[in-house]
This record gives structure tokens, C-alpha cells and sequence, in this order.
């Protein structure tokens, strides 16, 4: 009897394509979006905008916002997990 569940060179040309995109999916940089090189500077910012000034303000974009400030709920007690002999803690 001849088994037909066999994957064919396509096949596996398509698992592998699959895998490949995936994995470069996670690829990029981690930051707002670039500019086009033709924009000015944005047409919204007034230019008595200082660094400090940009820092406090919230946004989604920011995430600096609210680093300084204490933390909302206190440090529980660590619980064991089941890695943490393999982690040395």
C-alpha cells in the first residue's frame, strides 16, 4: 500500500516560504513612523517646543511618558515557577 500523505517539492517550498515570512515578520525597528524625505516638519509643532516640554506631554507615542513616577501597586511576593531552576533564580 502506498501512502499519498507524502509532502511533494512544492510543498515543502511552500512551508518553508511560510516559515521564512514569519520569521522576518518580527524584523523592523521599534520607533514612530519615518517621515517621506519630501515632508517638511510638521505643520502642527510650534517651534517654542522644547525637548522637557515634548517629554511630559502623554502620548502613545511616548514612551518616556510617566517613567519617572512611582509605580501604581506595590511588588507582590514572587511566587516559584517551574523554569526558575533552569534560570538560576
Amino acid at each position: 500500500m502506498i501512502s499519498k500523505n507524502r509532502l511533494t517539492p512544492s510543498g515543502w517550498a511552500i512551508i518553508v516560504l511560510s516559515v521564512s515570512a514569519l520569521a522576518l515578520g518580527g524584523c523592523g525597528r521599534k520607533g514612530p513612523l519615518d517621515l517621506p524625505p519630501t515632508a517638511n516638519a510638521a505643520p502642527g509643532a510650534a517651534p517654542s517646543d522644547t525637548e522637557s516640554e515634548r517629554a511630559a506631554q502623554p502620548s502613545v507615542f511616548n514612551p518616556t511618558y510617566g517613567s519617572d513616577a512611582a509605580p501604581a501597586a506595590t511588588r507582590g511576593n514572587k511566587r516559584p515557577f517551574v523554569l526558575d531552576p533552569l534560570l538560576g533564580n
